[in-house]
């Protein structure tokens, strides 16, 4: 669905990550430069960019996927470079910028542009990596669908905390199911609450949204997101518990991987919750929604859900489209 009000949601959306888990080594980026390419699927590295000491900011780097026929990628594999907080790679219905444009500016959407970015894939640690299910209950495995020459892009926040500049790129391996094999969709969900409203010294603060989840949907990942204000976020169904954690830059992921594991909301409510202290540097000042990870805060719940035919993005509550 692309509308302008969708296009402005996620204006503020795109600058922090979501779905994705954390590698083997949540530390030491793999060194990717001694790994092929999948043999089936496609390979995508960013040119490297200097981020100056101290510097803080988020690029874009805007392509068209490799692969020439469509794609139902089974696992994806990314690195990023020390100095990286977060990487997402995002599709779109076409070019928001020139193939190989490297950006700070209007980042993932161009002037104007009302081509709404679908959240496809990624990661908050230097090695991440996500298989998706082998069997959907019926024996067939989860794939996501990329079409050949997809346009899309890369969504980058970087931050230098060393005394001296840093070259910073990331790779995105996707790989592939075999073109006769057969296989069940699924897409990613994304929650997103824009009116968050934390107070000046608050302690314990608990900013909290319902929004609901396609009637028959069953998810195999779930996670939060967060900035540094947060103790606490959690996942609900009704009064369980589906996934918690108390590491804002890492929250980790509840994986439900086998048929007897994916999950139901029975109550058809996702509830998604965040509990804040405003007790930093800003404690005198009212926090709110916003992309900066030292002035602002966000609560999202992520995950990926099947079956899918497109990915699910719900803002503030009731309000969900499809992308």
């Amino acid at each position: 669905m692309r509308t302008s009000f969708a296009f402005a949601l996620l204006t503020s959306l795109v600058a922090c990550g979501g779905p994705g888990t954390p590698g083997d080594d949540d530390d030491v980026p793999a060194d990717s430069g001694t790994d092929l390419p999948p043999d089936r699927g496609f390979r995508i590295t960013s040119p490297d960019i200097t981020i100056e000491p101290g510097q803080e900011i988020t690029y874009c780097y805007y392509f068209r996927t490799p692969n020439t026929e469509p794609m139902a990628v089974k696992r994806w594999k990314s690195v990023m470079t020390p100095g990286s907080h977060h990487m997402i790679m995002y599709a779109t219905n076409s070019d928001t910028k020139p193939v190989g444009t490297v950006s700070d500016q209007d980042c993932g959407f161009g002037t104007g542009s009302l081509d709404v970015p679908q959240w496809t894939y990624s990661a908050q640690t230097p090695s991440a990596e996500i298989a998706l299910p082998p069997d959907d209950g019926a024996g067939q495995p989860l794939a996501q669908e990329i079409g050949p020459n997809t346009a899309g892009f890369f969504q980058m926040h970087y931050l230098n905390a060393t005394d001296d500049p840093i070259q910073v790129h990331v790779t995105l391996d996707a790989f592939a199911l075999e073109a006769s094999e057969s296989y069940t969709q699924t897409a990613p969900f994304i929650t997103f609450n824009g009116s968050i409203n934390i107070p000046a010294n608050a302690i314990g603060d608990v900013e909290s949204q319902q929004s609901p989840v396609p009637a028959g949907s069953k998810f195999w990942m779930m996670s939060t997101h967060a900035h540094k204000q947060a103790v606490k976020t959690r996942v609900l169904d009704g009064t369980a518990e589906v996934f918690s954690s108390t590491d804002w830059e890492h929250p980790g992921a509840q994986m439900f991987m086998t048929p007897t594991e994916f999950y139901s909301f029975a109550s058809g409510m996702l509830t998604y919750e965040c509990t804040y202290d405003n007790t930093g540097s800003n404690k005198a000042m009212t926090i709110q929604t916003g992309d900066s990870a030292n002035l602002d805060e966000m609560c999202m719940a992520s995950g990926y859900f099947f079956p899918a035919t497109a990915s699910r993005f719900c803002f503030n509550g009731g309000t969900c489209f499809s992308l």
